[in-house]
């Protein structure tokens, strides 16, 4: 088993909400709750799950993002720069073998320049850090610099703010940089940038409304690698960083299909961090082979068990998985998760606290067979 990040049982961040956090959003959105009694009902139930986590066997210890509405969103709205669109929403277009689902947040504008006035998530981190039990370290996880860009483009950007495209890049570069700076200081040695943008450019019809809005959508994979490239420029001695790229998670729907045949040998062979979160839970995914061009130092984490449904996956079905990846990229180069967050909105996927719980004990099960 490993000892550093990404872990052979690890997970990629979201839980799904107890019933006592809802409703205490729910009270707080209403005013019957203040910010204070959120936060108390909020700890208790990250303490919580920081505990399920360890009785699950996991190594690794998020909060589950429980003091988030949105995977990406709680945290691009903190940079500095960019504002809520209230006239406007985004419409993200998902689906699942049952319905057509359309998600619909307010949109959002670059309307100044990119800057980090506060350590985005640090009063969130040092909590989980404290309640944190030995043998689990914290991960924390937040959207790459890539999504800043990705949901609007560049009309979403102000071009009397910035004229110059580059400008803009080089401002969000130096915001990250200082966010991992900052959080590597408060002693994070885990930290996930999830990027939906890099599964989705696999998608032709993706691509296809890529172009359509002016992006470069046949290169624009290599804009966001060199970009997450430099945003992690200088990361702290000790810190592991990791990536994880899926085709939508809402309400157990997606929004894109592909392989990753697009994207994999510049993704694998250019992109600096330590390792790879990949979904791999159905055929949407293709199937192993881009898997070959993944460098030798690097891990990839096979999200083998789907999040989007409470059928609890064969742990030999598993196994086979796990060896027909091997094909292609040495298993000890391998590790095992589920393919996506169990709650990347605050609303969660479809399948019960009990579900969930049983799946992350599958992983760890089946990670100690594989590799002892």
């Amino acid at each position: 088993m490993r000892t550093e990040p990404p872990f052979r049982a690890d997970h990629v961040g979201s839980l799904l909400r107890p019933a006592t956090l809802l409703q205490a959003r729910d009270d707080y959105a209403k005013g019957t709750l203040d910010a204070a009694g959120l936060r108390v009902i909020e700890d208790a139930a990250i303490r919580d799950v920081v505990a399920l986590q360890a009785e699950a066997g996991l190594q690794t210890a998020t909060d589950g993002e429980f003091r988030r509405a949105s995977w990406h969103m709680d945290f691009i709205y903190r940079l500095g720069g960019i504002s809520v669109a209230a006239d406007e929403q985004i419409v993200v277009k998902f689906r699942n073998e049952n319905e057509k689902i359309e998600f619909t947040p307010k949109g959002m504008k670059v309307d100044g320049k990119i800057t980090l006035n506060e350590t985005i998530f640090g009063d969130d981190f040092a909590y989980l850090q404290s309640v944190a039990g030995e043998g689990q370290t914290p991960k924390l996880t937040i959207p790459s610099p890539n999504m800043v860009h990705y949901r609007g483009g560049q009309a979403a950007i102000d071009q009397t703010v910035y004229p110059d495209i580059e400008e803009f890049w080089a401002d969000l570069a130096v915001a990250y940089q200082n966010e991992v700076a900052r959080i590597g200081a408060q002693g994070c040695t885990y930290l996930q940038f999830d990027d939906t943008s890099l599964a989705y450019l696999n998608d032709p019809a993706q691509r296809a409304e890529i172009a359509a809005r002016g992006d470069d959508a046949e290169h624009l994979h290599l804009r966001y690698i060199q970009q997450i490239n430099t945003a992690i420029t200088g990361k702290p001695e000790g810190m592991r960083i990791t990536t994880h790229m899926c085709r939508g998670n809402f309400r157990s729907s997606w929004a894109a299909e592909g392989s990753y045949d697009f994207v994999a040998e510049a993704l694998f062979g250019e992109l600096g961090v330590d390792g790879f979160f990949l979904e791999f839970d159905d055929e949407r995914s293709g199937g192993f082979e881009p898997l070959r061009y993944v460098p030798k130092g690097k891990y990839v984490v096979l999200g083998l068990i789907t999040t989007k449904s409470g059928v609890l996956e064969s742990k030999d079905d598993l196994k086979r998985r796990i060896e027909a990846a091997s094909k292609y990229i040495d298993v000890d180069q391998l590790c095992l998760s589920p393919q996506c967050g169990f709650s990347s909105t605050v609303e969660g996927n479809s399948l019960t606290q009990e579900e969930q719980l049983a799946k992350l004990r599958l992983i760890v099960e089946t990670a100690q067979e594989v590799w002892g």
